[in-house]
């Protein structure tokens, strides 16, 4: 016998559907795919935004693409140098690590903030793995300046990294585990006394997305995305190439510009896009890849060069 269509126009359970069939598009578009994300900000601190971040990535998991997360702690590092009386102090957006402040860097990212992201992920099975940039050196770097008004400035342990070794990551997303990586780079300088380097999270999290072949790097922001006017305007740039992100950055505010240089190199190292959003909202992973909407801002390569035509070449 079938359902009257006035029954079926109530059964509450049809705007669930339609939101599956929404997605059907963009789970086949990303099947087997591999999305790293870069976790920071707000996410970070909240405590529903962090169990929805971690329900966003597992969904990701099951719905069957490769995800891979990537973290700092900025909050939690300031919060720690705070408590021991330690400054914090940042320079053209990064921190200086002082090697006092690179043993609470190293303590806070490793066996802190990590701990608790793979804690919640594993609340929905036995998925996340934790790592280092200095496990397998997966990150090498070198010693990074800072440039100030045309000055180099140091600004102590902060890493450049300058090799990348993704094996270990690979492995893991091959036996189905969801790695999770803190900001932490192995120092290429075997008489380097220190031995590793804090590495801005956003730069560690592009340098990764190329080396894995990612379809896309996601950066988690405390705001909307890239704006096309601020202060004056709260529009936000919806889309942009690589070589149109490149002639905005020098008027980007500090904060920002380590988030959309490592868009730049994303896109640039042949990572299909990259896309910085809001992690305020709850689910926005969720909203960005599989709506038609999107939330924040994406960047993407520069379109090919149309070929010549005959009539041009001769």
């Amino acid at each position: 016998m079938s359902v009257p269509a006035s029954a079926t126009r109530r059964h509450t359970a049809l705007p669930k559907a339609r939101t599956l069939v929404e997605a059907l598009p963009w789970l086949t578009r990303h099947h087997g795919k591999t999305v790293v994300i870069k976790f920071g900000g707000n996410a970070m601190v909240d405590e529903e935004l962090k169990a929805a971040f971690a329900q966003d990535v597992v969904f990701l998991h099951h719905a069957g693409l490769r995800p891979v997360v990537v973290h700092g702690g900025g909050p939690q590092i300031s919060a720690q140098l705070d408590r021991l009386g330690l400054e914090s102090e940042f320079k053209a957006g990064l921190r200086v690590t002082t090697p006092e402040a690179m043993d609470v860097v190293r303590m806070v990212l490793a066996g802190q903030v990590q701990r608790e992201l793979v804690g919640l992920l594993n609340r929905h099975g036995p998925l996340a793995v934790g790592l280092t940039g200095e496990d397998a050196r997966l990150m090498s770097a070198t010693k990074h300046y800072a440039h100030i008004d045309g000055e180099r400035v140091d600004i102590g342990r902060v890493g450049e990294i300058t090799a990348m070794d993704p094996g270990a990551v690979l492995a893991l997303l091959d036996d189905g585990r969801i790695p999770v990586i803190s900001s932490i780079a192995h120092s290429i300088d075997d008489a380097d006394e220190g031995g590793v380097f804090n590495v801005n999270a956003d730069t560690a999290a592009a340098a990764l997305a190329v080396a894995l072949g990612a379809e896309t790097l996601m950066v988690l922001t405390d705001v909307e995305g890239l704006y096309a006017d601020w202060p004056h305007s709260d529009d936000v740039i919806s889309r942009l190439t690589a070589s149109e992100l490149e002639e905005l950055l020098p008027e980007l505010a500090s904060g920002m510009v380590p988030k959309m240089e490592g868009c730049l190199h994303a896109v640039r190292g042949g990572v299909t896009t990259a896309r910085v959003i809001d992690g305020r909202v709850q689910h926005s992973i969720l909203l960005e890849i599989f709506t038609d909407e999107g939330i924040g801002t994406m960047v993407v390569p520069d379109p090919d060069p149309a070929p010549e035509t005959a009539e041009e070449a001769s």
